[in-house]
């Protein structure tokens, strides 16, 4: 690929990261991104992405790839017995890294936008859920195993929306230098207990 062109698909997914983390995925132009990556062509973002969601989903797949290498390494040793706590501890603290860095919390407030995707986990087309996240969920979703597997379900796209909308939130509060209650650790350890006990609170009705 020539070199501008390298240089010119870089700038306008550098762009579309910050875009659709400070505007809205939905909410920013795609002129918007391309005058932001300072290119005179009103079409360059469709030349070389097809569209906004293709930008998206090549923003999406450059920060999840690694997470989910991550998440594997952290579930290699646990067994389909191994407590909740470590399953959504191996989930987390992936995402809590990515804290750290600009980069990683944009894609963070980006993630969070797709909440009303999360039903369809399951769907490959939705390009959400890549293996090692796949198999933790699908272990996850079987817990805790006396409830019926609707509350189950319903359970685990909530853990999925808030473990994404707190870090979301986190994110900006860091971008913003605002105070926080809970330093690095402390946060990543109530965010896991929390969702344990999301997943795992008895049920008060029956279903």
């Amino acid at each position: 690929m020539p070199r501008d062109s390298t240089r010119t698909r870089a700038r306008l997914l550098a762009e579309a990261e910050r875009l659709f983390a400070d505007v809205g995925i939905w909410r920013v132009t795609v002129r918007e991104i391309v005058e932001a990556a300072g290119q005179r062509n009103a079409s360059a973002l469709t030349y070389h992405f097809g569209s906004r969601e293709g930008a998206l989903d090549r923003i999406l797949a450059a920060h999840g790839a690694p997470i989910d290498d991550r998440r594997g390494e952290l579930l290699s040793g646990l067994d389909t017995t191994a407590p909740t706590h470590a399953y959504l501890s191996a989930l987390v603290q992936p995402m809590t890294a990515c804290l750290a860095d600009q980069r990683g919390r944009r894609y963070l407030r980006i993630v969070a936008q797709l909440a009303e995707r999360f039903p369809a986990w399951r769907d490959e087309s939705t390009g959400l859920v890549p293996p090692n996240l796949d198999r933790a969920l699908r272990i996850l979703e079987e817990r805790p195993p006396g409830l019926p597997e609707t509350v189950r379900r319903e359970r685990l796209v909530a853990m999925m929306q808030l473990m994404t909308s707190s870090l979301a939130e986190r994110a900006r509060v860091v971008d913003d230098g605002l105070p926080t209650e809970l330093d690095g650790d402390s946060y990543e350890s109530n965010l896991t207990d929390m969702l344990v006990g999301l997943l795992e609170a008895p049920a008060a009705v029956a279903v």
